[in-house]
C-alpha cells in the first residue's frame, strides 16, 4: 500500500504543471545583468565617504524657468528640480553604463524571462513630512505619469501592462507579451511621488509650489524665473545608504538665471556664481585672460567625457513637404562649410559629427559587418544604397571659405529635385520660391548661421533667422511650427527605449515629443526594435550601428560638431574625490566645499591648484 501511495504521489508530481519560484531579491539591477558592486558594498568608488558637509555652490542657468513641476509637458522646467528633490526607486551608478542599486526600493526581483519586475520598498523610506513611502505611492506615480505626464512616459512604459501593490511594501509591474530588456531598469529610475499630496493638488498644472518629495534637497529661497536655492534636507532618510555616502555634500545649491549668455559669462568673473562649463569655443580660447584666472583664484580644467556625444544638428522639420526630398536635404549639407566654421570661429576645438552616437563604440565608423548587413538586407531598395557600402561622412571642404565645388554638387541635386532659379530665387514645381527659416531663442548663434545662410542664398534659397523668446520657442517646437531648429540629441551608454522617443513613427505627430524632426520610416522603426530587444551588448552594438547608418544616410539632419571633453572653470574653493565618475562630471553630486580655500579666495590669495589645472592664459 505504501508503495502504491508513493507511486501515485510520484506520478502526480511528474504530471503536475511546474510552478516557477519567485526569483531571489537582489541588491542591484542592470540591462545585461553585470554589476560592479556586490551586495553589502559600502559606497561608490568615485566618492569620498568622509567628505564634509556644508557650504554652497552657485551655477548659472540660461534664460528662465516657468515651473518647479518637472514631470509634465507644459512650462520650461528648472532642470535640477527632478534630480535634487525626488528620489527614484533605485539609484544609478555613474561609473557603469546602466546599473542601479537600492534606494527607495531596497531590493528588486526579476524573473529570467523578464516578464515582470517587483520592487521591495525600504521600510525606512520617507517623504520630507515623515510619511512612509508605500507601494501605493509607486503605483500612483506610475499610473499618473503614464496618463498625465510628459509624452515620453507613455512611450517608455507602453509595454507595462499594469502596476500592482502586492503588499504595502512591494510593488509589481507586469509586462505585456514580448521582449522587454530595458523595462526593469527604466522602472528602477522611476521617481516616487506622494499620492497623499496629489490627492489635494492638480498634477496636470504647472506650479511654483514645491511638491512633497523625498530626495536629498528641499526648495529654499527662490525668485520665480530668476533664481532658486535648494537646501540640503537635514532629515533626509537615505543619507547613509551605500548609494548616497559621500554624495550631496553642499548645504545649498543655487541656480542663477541669465537671459543673455554674455552677461552670464562676465558675471562669472565678478564671483556672482562659482562654476561653469564652457560651451563656446571662442570664449574658451580667447576670453579667460582675466585677473581672477591669471591670479589663480579661478582654475580651468579639461575633464574627459566618456559618454556618447550624441548629435548636435540643424534639425529639419520633415513634416513639411519641402524637406521630404532627400536631395534637398543633401544639398543643404553641401552648403554648410564646417571646416571653415571650425577653423575660423571655433579655433579648431571641435570635430565634425558623423554619427547619432558620436564619441562611442556605438557609432558606425567602418563598412557594415556581416551581422549589420543581415539586419539591413530586408530594407534594400527602401533605404539609401550608401547604407550598404560605407559609413556616413558629411561633405568636406578645404576650410578656405570657397566651396564652389560643393555648391555645384548641391545645384545638380536641386535641379534633379525639380528646382530652378528664377529671378534669383530657387523655385519649386509649385512656382513658389523656396524659403527656409532658422528658429532660435538667442542671438549668439547668428555668427555661425550667417555664413551658412549666405551659402544657401548662393543656391537661390531664401533663408532667414527668426529669434523668439524661450517660451515661444518651446511652444513652436512642441507644436512643430518651425522649419529648422538647432538641438542636441543626447544618447545613453545603452541605447534602448529612448530611441522610440527620438525617431519612431509613433512619436512623429505627438506634440512635445522628442522626435523633433518628425522621422517616420518603417525601416527606422524596425531597427529601433532590434536595438530595444538586443540580448547582449555585442548584439546591441550591431543593431545600434545599423540604425545609425540608416538615420545618417537618410540625411534627416545637417550635423554640426562635438568634443569629447568637458571644458570647465570654477572658483577654486572646492575639493573632489581622487577618482571621478566615469560617465558624469560629478560636480554637484560628489564635490564638496573647502572653507580654507574659500577664505583664501576672500582674501585674494590663490589656493593650490588641483592636479590637471590648465596654466593661466597670462603665463602662456
Amino acid at each position: 500500500m505504501n508503495r502504491l501511495i508513493s507511486g501515485i504521489a510520484a506520478a502526480l508530481l511528474l504530471t503536475a504543471p511546474a510552478i516557477a519560484a519567485d526569483p531571489e531579491p537582489r541588491h542591484g539591477l542592470s540591462v545585461f545583468g553585470d554589476l560592479k558592486y556586490a551586495a553589502g558594498f559600502m559606497h561608490f568608488d568615485y566618492v569620498n565617504p568622509d567628505a564634509p558637509k556644508g557650504g554652497a555652490i552657485k551655477i548659472p542657468g540660461l534664460d528662465t524657468f516657468e515651473t518647479l513641476h518637472p514631470f509634465i509637458l507644459k512650462g520650461r522646467k528648472e532642470l535640477l528640480a527632478e534630480p535634487l528633490l525626488f528620489d527614484t526607486l533605485m539609484a544609478r551608478s555613474t561609473d557603469e553604463p546602466d546599473s542601479y542599486y537600492g534606494l527607495v526600493a531596497k531590493t528588486v526581483e526579476v524573473p529570467d524571462d523578464k516578464s515582470w519586475v517587483a520592487f521591495n520598498i525600504n521600510p525606512q523610506a520617507k517623504f520630507h513630512d515623515g510619511m512612509r513611502i508605500t507601494a501605493a505611492d509607486v503605483v500612483f506615480t506610475f499610473n499618473t505619469l503614464k496618463k498625465d505626464g510628459h509624452p515620453r512616459y507613455r512611450v517608455n512604459f507602453r509595454d507595462v501592462d499594469r502596476a500592482e501593490a502586492t503588499s504595502p511594501s512591494r510593488v509589481k509591474f507586469y509586462f505585456k507579451p514580448g521582449t522587454h530588456r530595458d523595462l526593469p531598469t527604466r522602472l528602477a529610475a522611476l521617481p516616487v511621488l506622494s499620492k497623499t499630496y496629489y490627492d489635494k493638488v492638480d498634477f496636470k498644472k504647472t506650479s511654483f509650489e514645491p511638491a512633497l518629495a523625498s530626495g536629498p534637497y528641499k526648495v529654499g529661497k527662490f525668485e520665480p524665473g530668476r533664481s532658486i536655492t535648494y537646501q540640503r534636507a537635514e532629515n533626509y532618510w537615505a543619507k547613509d545608504l551605500p548609494v548616497n555616502r559621500g554624495r550631496f555634500n553642499f548645504d545649498r545649491v543655487t541656480v542663477e538665471y541669465y537671459r543673455d549668455r554674455e552677461v552670464a559669462f562676465q558675471a562669472f568673473f565678478s564671483n556672482q556664481y562659482d562654476y561653469r562649463e564652457e560651451f563656446t569655443s571662442r570664449q574658451w580660447a580667447t576670453q579667460y585672460d582675466k585677473p581672477p584666472v591669471n591670479n589663480g583664484l579661478i582654475v580651468r580644467e579639461t575633464l574627459p567625457d566618456e559618454t556618447p556625444s550624441g548629435v548636435q544638428a540643424f534639425i529639419l522639420n520633415l513634416r513639411r513637404e519641402k524637406f521630404r526630398d532627400i536631395r534637398l536635404r543633401a544639398a543643404m549639407d553641401l552648403a554648410f562649410d564646417y571646416e571653415w566654421t571650425n577653423r575660423t570661429l571655433f579655433y579648431g576645438l571641435y570635430e565634425r559629427t558623423n554619427s547619432m552616437f558620436e564619441n562611442s563604440n556605438l557609432a558606425a565608423k567602418e563598412p557594415p559587418s556581416k551581422e549589420e548587413l543581415a539586419l539591413l538586407e530586408p530594407f534594400r531598395g527602401k533605404i539609401p544604397d550608401e547604407v550598404f557600402k560605407a559609413p556616413f561622412a558629411a561633405p568636406v571642404t578645404d576650410g578656405s571659405g570657397r566651396i564652389r565645388g560643393n555648391l555645384r554638387k548641391a545645384n545638380r541635386l536641386l535641379k534633379q529635385a525639380g528646382y530652378a532659379v528664377k529671378n534669383g530665387a530657387l523655385t519649386g514645381k509649385s512656382g513658389k520660391p523656396l524659403t527656409i527659416e532658422f528658429l532660435l531663442f538667442e542671438s549668439s548663434f547668428k555668427r555661425i548661421l550667417n555664413p551658412y545662410i549666405q551659402n544657401l542664398k548662393r543656391l537661390g534659397i531664401q533663408a532667414t533667422i527668426r529669434i523668439v523668446d524661450v517660451a515661444n520657442f518651446k511652444r513652436r517646437q512642441d507644436s512643430f511650427d518651425f522649419d529648422i531648429v538647432i538641438r542636441r540629441i543626447a544618447q545613453p551608454l545603452t541605447p534602448g527605449l529612448e530611441q522610440r522617443n527620438y525617431f519612431s513613427s509613433e512619436l512623429a505627430g505627438v506634440p512635445g515629443s522628442f522626435n523633433i524632426g518628425g522621422v517616420k520610416d518603417p525601416a527606422v522603426d524596425a531597427l529601433i526594435e532590434k536595438v530595444v530587444t538586443a540580448k547582449s551588448r555585442d548584439d546591441l552594438i550591431v543593431a545600434t550601428r545599423a540604425l545609425d547608418r540608416v538615420l545618417m544616410w537618410n540625411r534627416y539632419v545637417v550635423t554640426q560638431w562635438y568634443k569629447g571633453v568637458h571644458n570647465v572653470a570654477y572658483w577654486n574653493k572646492f575639493n573632489r574625490p581622487s577618482k571621478s565618475p566615469k560617465f558624469d562630471p560629478g560636480v554637484i553630486d560628489t564635490w564638496w566645499y573647502d572653507e580654507k580655500k574659500a577664505e583664501m579666495i576672500e582674501n585674494g590669495i590663490a589656493p593650490p591648484p588641483p592636479p590637471g589645472a590648465l596654466p593661466p592664459p597670462g603665463q602662456n
